[in-house]
């Protein structure tokens, strides 16, 4: 069991630089029910330690405390097979953008916030602040010292809700068999957001709506969501845009309401009708918009070859079509994780080392250009 690693491709191993990464992310690997248009499933836990005061109040001693105290148990509660420790207070920046492309950390872990100790304000590169990350599936990560002390998240490919609960529960079993976690009879467990107070449960899915933006019918999604008490958002979760028409849906009720409630109403309900939803208008272009729908698709898939400059939401935009195009038969030749992996491969720190340099904004386009146009040749 590992207690540090570089969550960055080895450059010895053989072939391409980053396939390694790339590969290892379960979530891109097209598996899994309805992955045709469910890229990914996810279930988060919220978790706090008693007797600690909640992150955002807590001083630099403090933060350190309770990271040696979650990090002892979780290195030691066998999680699973392999798990790789990283402190990223301690990481370069390119390391911890790595780690949040791969939706194993949030930008907010990232980025990280000034610790007070002893009245001064402490850099935010020295907060003590971690992650640990299942290896080579990259399905578990916990993080620490985020907006709660940790945050529990299982990441699976395809709509598999239930199995990441059942995953999520059994680690949250082994966590709090080794750590008092601060918890209310009345409310249940207690998070620094009110939002997550109760069961701090949140599940989400990642999904892939192009027909729906196609046909202008993505915001009837978005309102009935709304309705629900449900949250959209955008590829990298909370306040980020849906580049790629990728959008999340997740709860947002986690007071009152138990969590098989919760998995119900996603898993069988919910989720299976905006999958049905969005082959419905894919069927609906195909059979009475074809040509102007393999238009689209053909323009952004000779964009994407031929192209010498690409920002990443533009070849997100152009990834999203071609994905559409190999999932309904107009592509030949070219697979869909092999486009689930671009997704991941045209963000910034990853393009930056498949390239094996950092790069600026303007090299980092025509890099992102040359990398595509290899790629699909």
């Amino acid at each position: 069991m590992a207690t540090r690693k570089n969550p960055s491709p080895d450059p010895d191993q053989p072939g391409r630089p980053g396939d390694a990464a790339v590969s290892s992310a379960e979530w891109l690997t097209n598996e899994g029910e309805s992955c045709d248009v469910v890229l990914s499933s996810r279930v988060r836990l919220a978790r706090n330690l008693a007797g600690h005061l909640f992150v955002h109040r807590a001083s630099r001693d403090d933060r350190e405390r309770a990271l040696q105290t979650c990090r002892d148990w979780i290195l030691g509660a066998r999680l699973c097979d392999r798990i790789m420790w990283v402190d990223l207070h301690e990481s370069p920046q390119l390391e911890r953008n790595l780690l949040v492309e791969r939706h194993l950390i949030s930008k907010q872990l990232a980025k990280g916030k000034p610790a007070t100790a002893n009245g001064a304000m402490s850099p935010p590169s020295e907060e003590p602040r971690a992650v640990a990350v299942s290896i080579p599936d990259e399905r578990l990560s916990v993080m620490v010292n985020e907006e709660d002390h940790l945050r529990l998240q299982i990441l699976r490919a395809g709509l598999s809700l239930s199995d990441c609960w059942a995953r999520a529960s059994a680690a949250d079993d082994r966590l709090e068999a080794g750590l008092d976690y601060a918890f209310s009879k009345r409310l249940g467990y207690l998070t620094a957001c009110p939002t997550n107070v109760g069961t701090g449960m949140r599940m989400s899915v990642m999904l892939h709506l192009p027909a729906l933006k196609v046909t202008g019918d993505i915001e009837k999604v978005k309102r009935a969501a709304a309705d629900m008490n449900l949250a959209v958002r955008g590829f990298y979760g909370e306040g980020s845009d849906a580049v790629g028409d990728l959008y999340q849906i997740s709860n947002q009720t986690t007071l009152g309401k138990p969590e098989g409630a919760v998995l119900a109403d996603l898993q069988d309900a919910i989720i299976p009708e905006v999958i049905q939803y969005e082959r419905h208008a894919r069927k609906s272009l195909m059979g009475k918009r074809r040509a102007a729908l393999e238009d689209q698709v053909f323009r952004a898939l000779g964009a994407l070859r031929y192209a010498r400059l690409l920002a990443a939401d533009e070849a997100m935009q152009l990834l999203s079509l071609v994905r559409l195009g190999v999932v309904l038969g107009l592509i030949d030749g070219l697979s869909v994780q092999a486009v689930n992996q671009l997704f991941l491969l045209v963000q910034p720190a990853h393009l930056q080392r498949v390239l094996g340099k950092e790069m600026d904004q303007e090299q980092r386009r025509i890099g992102r250009a040359a990398l595509i146009r290899e790629r699909l040749k």
